[in-house]
């Protein structure tokens, strides 16, 4: 039987496999939508919607960033199928989302550099930018350093426009402090929690420091 994970899995090949079969779509190599992946997609969401209580805080953080993903990559297509109906060619598409991107990281960099000079505002809002890192031995000892990094993580996620109301300072207490004593197991002497952006999502990975 397949767990929570493995449909977690799943749900984020599905997503990926869509994108593709989209893509394929709008240039020209498909027929027609691939409305069948997308009503899987659709199905799936609905009923992880509906059984939250039974996922752990890991998977619910992720189970969130996959239906925000799954969200934004519909409303492109919705716009795109629009126009399409309508006989509006949208052009150097991809070009045109590099260049967002690389202005985007222009003003990341533009901003880490305004930073750059003596501790104080200017470096907190730094810290505060997609790549903070924190290492932990003991989150029940290190409760603020928990609270510094979920503050990070939610004014990182809202600043990318994803959602952080099921985002609770408890249960990312929690997650942190049972994830650190499961890798703290694995024989870790320290686990650090970074902060990162990946394909215009903010993730949070825990990696091992021995």
């Amino acid at each position: 039987m397949a767990t929570v994970d493995d449909d977690l899995n799943q749900l984020d090949k599905d997503i990926r496999a869509l994108k593709i079969e989209y893509d394929q779509y709008f240039g020209g190599g498909r027929k027609r939508p691939p409305k069948d992946t997308q009503w899987r997609i659709d199905q799936a969401i609905k009923r992880y919607s509906e059984r939250g209580a039974q996922m752990n805080f890991g998977q619910r953080f992720r189970f969130n960033n996959l239906t925000q993903t799954y969200a934004k990559y519909n409303e492109m297509w919705r716009k795109r199928l629009q126009e399409k109906e309508e006989g509006v060619v949208q052009r150097h598409y991809g070009a045109a989302a590099r260049a967002i991107q690389a202005e985007r990281a222009k003003e990341h960099k533009e901003e880490l550099a305004a930073a750059a000079g003596p501790s104080g505002a200017e470096a907190a809002r730094a810290a505060r930018q997609p790549g903070y890192a924190a290492a932990f031995s003991d989150p029940e000892r290190e409760s603020e350093k928990v609270k510094e990094l979920y503050q990070v993580l939610v004014e990182a996620k809202q600043k990318a426009g994803e959602r952080t109301d099921a985002l609770t300072l408890d249960n990312f207490q929690t997650f942190v402090r049972q994830k650190t004593q499961q890798l703290r197991d694995k024989g870790a002497n320290q686990v650090e929690y970074a902060v990162t952006m990946e394909d215009g999502q903010v993730k949070l990975k825990a990696r091992v420091k021995s």
